[in-house]
């Protein structure tokens, strides 16, 4: 609403219309004028007053159906409209109120109930539009909040959800697009999981993939890795990106030990299925390119490069319960391992022989840099 509020005076009768000018203006209101229903209707469009105090008996277009017309106008702001009526029987009244008007006024007007009921229906307008901007700004706010979602939900696939949120929240997914970094990858798979797929019901394949996604998926969350896809009983995992980590390799191996543990646990019970299932995984460090790859409403986050072939070649290698790393990576945490090097091994696929270690433990477990 203005500051000083617009009044609307619509009458034919250009004695009244003064009378109200001066008496509104003297008050402080801004006041502009009509001179019957059609010039008041367009008045109203064109001026967009807080206000309109309304003359029902008039020429052409009565008051009642200006009022109706307004009120129908869904283009209009809410705008109250005082019936102003030279009839004052409970029947004029009601029919003024029916049609639209929010409140009356009987003429002659008197000053005294002109200022109390103008100033009543002006703070219904105040408030009437506080109401509007804060809807306004609350339907912004959750349409903001559902974008977030969205968003966040995108990234989630791929990322823990706290790093989903941070980068999210930061309004900036620029780190998403095609880079170069240093990376720790790590691939996995069950062991024996080809023969068991080939022989066993659907039902039984999709309990043990559950199972196993189960023990392994939250490990992956704790550690805030980059879930890059599920190729059925694989996965590819890296560390370092999109959002740096200083302990990528702490990182990795502590996951990949909790991952063979994970899984470990899991293995009797399959064993009493008849499931003969185990897990490898392989592990290297080396820089990729990295960045969306897809199409409009299905992106996937990825990871390309020769660190990453390495790491496949490595679980490919891996027997049930190994974990097996690159030489640069067993380097980088063999502080804090227990790090068996197995020296140069031809790994099927590559045309030279790779450094290859065997990690066991972990020995020390630092504290992570976990991110609110």
């Amino acid at each position: 609403m203005r500051d000083p509020a617009r009044i609307l005076v619509v009458d034919d009768v250009p004695d009244n219309v003064e009378i109200l000018r001066m008496r509104l203006e003297s008050l402080g209101y801004e006041v502009v004028t009509a001179v019957d229903g059609e010039q008041g209707l367009a008045m109203a469009r064109e001026a967009l007053p807080d206000l309109i105090l309304l003359d029902i008996m008039m020429p052409g277009i009565d008051g009642l159906e200006v009022v109706r017309r307004l009120k129908a106008d869904r283009s209009l702001p809410f705008i109250p409209v005082i019936m102003v009526t030279a009839k004052a029987t409970p029947k004029d009244v009601v029919a003024g109120l029916e049609a639209g008007g929010d409140d009356y006024l009987t003429k002659p007007v008197d000053h005294g109930a002109l200022i109390v009921r103008v100033r009543a229906m002006l703070r219904i307008k105040a408030l009437h539009d506080e109401i509007q901007e804060l809807n306004r700004a609350l339907e912004a706010k959750v349409a903001a909040q559902v974008d977030e979602l969205q968003r966040v939900g995108r990234l989630r696939g791929f990322l823990a959800p706290q790093l989903a949120q941070a980068i999210v929240s930061s309004g900036d997914e620029r780190i998403l697009e095609n880079h170069r970094r240093e990376v720790v990858a790590m691939f996995c798979d069950l062991r024996g999981f080809t023969s068991f797929s080939e022989t066993a019901e659907p039902e039984d394949i999709m309990a043990v993939l559950a199972e196993y996604h189960g023990a392994v998926g939250p490990l992956i969350r704790k550690y805030e890795g980059t879930l890059d896809r599920f190729t059925g009983d694989g996965m590819l995992v890296f560390f370092n990106d999109p959002l740096p980590c200083d302990d990528a390799p702490d990182r990795a191996a502590r996951l990949a030990v909790e991952m063979r543990d994970a899984v470990a646990s899991l293995a009797p019970g399959w064993q009493k299925r008849g499931y003969r299932l185990g897990l490898g995984i392989g592990m290297a460090q080396g820089y990729a390119t990295l960045g969306r790859i897809g199409f409009e409403d299905r992106f996937d986050y990825t990871a390309i490069g020769a660190v990453i072939n390495l790491a496949a070649r490595l679980c490919a290698e891996a027997s049930d319960g190994e974990v097996l790393v690159s030489g640069r990576l067993a380097a980088a945490i063999e502080a804090m391992s227990d790090v068996e090097d197995l020296g140069d091994r031809q790994l099927r696929g590559m045309s030279r022989p790779a450094a290859v270690a065997r990690l066991r433990a972990v020995r020390i477990a630092p504290a992570m840099d976990a991110r609110e």
